[in-house]
């Protein structure tokens, strides 16, 4: 089956910047939704990201107390079993 439609500017657009082709883009579009692929990440930006993410959880990590090297052996996780 062929269809022949006229796209809007703003979707051609969407799918140049998604990097895909403008069929590609509508043909995900009708596919549904989670099947839209997104822009492949750069080495900086997911390094970015990773940098953000390591600040976000170690924020107030002064507070967290600390536990001596015995704490973290089998035996201390276990020490409850025989």
């Amino acid at each position: 089956m062929e269809i022949t439609v006229t796209i809007p500017d703003e979707i051609v657009a969407e799918a140049q910047a998604r990097g895909l082709s403008t069929e590609s883009y509508v043909a995900e579009l009708i596919a549904g939704p989670g099947t839209i692929s997104r822009p492949a990440k750069t080495r900086d930006q997911r390094r970015a990201q990773i940098e953000q993410f390591v600040e976000e959880i170690s924020r107030n990590s002064e507070n967290i107390p600390l536990l001596p090297d015995e704490a973290f052996t089998r035996e201390s996780f276990y020490s409850d079993h025989d």
